[in-house]
């Protein structure tokens, strides 16, 4: 059964023509059956499907052929392998001989031998699936097999990463694959000029973060402007580069495989992405000073209510007439009443909603945001509607220029363009429906290649911080005195260095990774499997690089994680848990907690919460009621993110809609 789309189906591109799907308004009845089917979880079970099994064996079949061939004769059958991958498509057959060349080549170039299991792996990303692989099978090389395939038979693969870091990293060290399969690579980071940004989009496979390519898809788009769906802006590429065509980036959304892609189609979709230019001056510095100043002079609880469950500002009437009296004499800006409470509301969250190193951090000078869910600056991004210019009021910073709206899309709308779509990561199966429901994406899991033998210790419980921080450093002290190497993970950039403090108090080494650090972030993980070595991480920090263990710490019992708080999603704690005891090796994880540290929203939960810190929580009811009222507290937040991600796709289609009824198309 072919659960993605119909690869076969594929042509290969015409050099110039810009490839895209037509995003379908799904009615009724369609929607119904996604969430219906999405019930019985598509997807499960091929990756251990006796078709999998079989085109497993094909492909090994081949290798074996392959392996007594030297490289002239092998270069010979690569020129075979595209041909017939051009002339009849991505037939079963085809794709079975081309990845046991790809198996081949790997081999030779880099000294890797796709295992089985990635073998499964890429026949899955082929066929429009998510596969969701455990952490440290090697998704990076399992990609080669797909994408070096789909290059091969002509169409441009976009190979998308979380950060430039990885981007750079896997476009090198798997280049030498693609360069003796006859095909050009191209690698695209934040910052590189639009003529590099051309040049890379023209190579058959192209890696580069989700962020870069959607951006330059909004740049597209408004070089093309109402011209996307017009005669005369499809044929002009035909006539080399005629028109506006010369002044577009990409070449076209064909097939994408999305590395993480939990992280880039769940986490990332609650904000869409906006290209924005400058407004001119409606929110001018002498104006957001005094809302600041005006907001500081209301009281919480009479003037406003802060609503921590969908973390908003609450205007009383009381507040409303305050602010009115407040700004009687502050100038013409004030006089619209829409215009001075929207204001103040955003001076009030500026205030009591964002703080410093939790979701921003300040860097040369500059406020930039944390993505909350992955631990890492979101570069280039800022929050909308004065905002941003706010909160840098607020720390003293210079003030940037309030930015209007020149082109916005949603990762959702986005990546349902792509002809073909496919994904892999370690985390998938908690977001399988909403994959299914949103991208048409079934999940399929692929067995580990060795056994995982992680031993999972029970949780602690603490009824104060300054407990949790001091077990935790105990803890830590005590595993690399015996050899091991300990990694921990906390939820904010002022969590990671509360703990920094302790470890520095108590005279124990440590390496400190947050959002402040993210340009040494692959060094520093790199190192966190070395004897003796304790990494501190926020949120999954790292993520997409491989903790290779020193023997020594293979043989004392390899890396010991630690989750010292739940994170807003439960896949986030099983990723954390996941950096260790990967492809067979020994490792450990465990979970120290506290209660006090989680801002619960819900009346119940944090009930829960006090009867357990009253009690004695290390054990018993109390410790049975901290860990319930904590999951409450993740479940209510994955469901908040849910929520606005299913408000960003909406809002999105609005938008889309209102844009096509007046005529101007997207």
């Amino acid at each position: 059964m072919l659960l993605g789309p119909d690869v076969t189906s594929l042509e290969p591109s015409i050099t110039g023509l810009r490839a895209e799907r037509e995003v379908e308004r799904s009615g009724f009845l369609e929607r119904a059956y996604r969430v219906f089917t999405g019930l019985f979880n598509p997807g499960f079970g091929e990756g251990t499907s006796p078709e999998a099994r079989r085109f497993t064996k094909r492909v090994s079949g081949y290798a074996d052929a392959l392996s007594v061939l030297d490289d002239e004769a092998l270069q010979a059958r690569v020129s075979d392998t595209r041909f017939n991958l051009r002339k009849h498509g991505l037939k079963s057959k085809w794709v079975a001989q081309a990845f046991a060349l790809i198996r081949e080549i790997a081999e030779r170039e880099l000294g890797q031998r796709h295992y089985d299991t990635q073998v499964v792996g890429g026949w899955l990303l082929l066929r429009g699936l998510v596969a969701e692989m455990p952490t440290g099978e090697g998704k990076t090389l399992t990609a080669t097999l797909t994408a070096g395939t789909a290059a091969m038979a002509g169409l441009p693969v976009h190979v998308l990463t979380v950060n430039d870091y990885l981007t750079a990293r896997d476009a090198h060290e798997m280049g030498p694959v693609y360069r003796a399969l006859g095909l050009s690579v191209g690698v695209i980071v934040h910052g590189a000029e639009s003529d590099e940004r051309q040049r890379a989009y023209t190579r058959d496979v192209v890696y580069c973060t989700s962020k870069e390519v959607v951006f330059d898809y909004l740049r597209d788009r408004i070089v093309l402007s109402n011209r996307r769906q017009s005669l005369r802006q499809k044929v002009e590429p035909l006539f080399g580069t005629a028109g506006c065509h010369k002044h577009l980036l990409t070449q076209g959304l064909h097939f994408a495989i999305v590395d993480e892609a939990d992280s880039v189609l769940i986490d990332e979709a609650r904000t869409p992405l906006i290209i924005s230019g400058p407004e001119g001056g409606q929110y001018e510095r002498q104006f957001l000073q005094q809302a600041l100043e005006i907001a500081g002079k209301l009281s919480q609880g009479v003037d406003f209510k802060l609503n921590e469950a969908d973390r908003r500002i609450e205007l009383q009437q009381e507040g409303i007439d305050d602010i009115k009296k407040l700004s009687r004499d502050s100038g013409p800006l004030w006089s619209g009443k829409i215009r001075r409470e929207e204001v103040i509301s955003q001076a009030l969250s500026a205030m009591h909603l964002f703080h410093l190193d939790k979701q921003y951090l300040i860097r040369d000078g500059k406020v930039e945001i944390i993505d909350q869910l992955s631990g890492r600056v979101a570069e280039g991004r800022s929050w909308e509607r004065g905002l941003h210019q706010l909160i840098e009021l607020k720390e003293g910073c210079e003030m940037s220029q309030q930015q209007s709206t020149l082109a916005r899309i949603s990762y959702q709308s986005f990546f349902q363009r792509y002809l073909h779509l496919s994904g892999m990561t370690g985390t998938a199966h908690e977001v399988r429906r909403e994959l299914w429901q949103v991208y048409h994406l079934p999940v399929a899991s692929v067995s580990p290649n060795r056994p995982c033998i992680r031993k999972t210790e029970s949780t602690k419980v603490v009824a104060d911080t300054d407990t949790k921080w001091r077990l935790i450093a105990e803890r830590a002290k005590t595993l690399v005195e015996a050899g091991r190497a300990v990694l921990i993970g906390t939820s904010s950039v002022a969590a990671s260095e509360a703990l920094a403090a302790w470890f520095k108090k108590a005279g124990i080494g440590f390496n400190l990774l947050n959002a402040k650090q993210d340009r040494e972030e692959a060094e520093i993980i790199a190192q966190a499997g070395q004897p003796s070595r304790i990494t501190i991480a926020t949120s999954m920090a790292g993520r997409g690089t491989d903790i290779k263990l020193a023997e020594e710490v293979k043989e004392a019992g390899g890396l010991h994680v630690i989750l010292s708080e739940r994170f807003d999603a439960a896949r986030v704690d099983r990723q954390l848990a996941g950096r260790c005891a990967r492809q067979g090796d020994p490792g450990s994880f465990e979970a120290i907690l506290c209660p006090r540290d989680t801002q619960f929203t819900d009346k119940f939960s944090r009930w829960l919460a006090s009867i357990a810190i009253m009690s004695v929580v290390k054990r018993g009811i109390g410790k049975a009621a901290a860990l319930a009222a904590l999951r409450m507290e993740q479940k209510r937040r994955e469901r908040k993110s849910y929520r606005e991600r299913t408000a960003t796709r909406k809002y999105d289609q609005q938008q889309e809609d209102l844009l096509s009824i007046s005529g101007r198309g997207e």
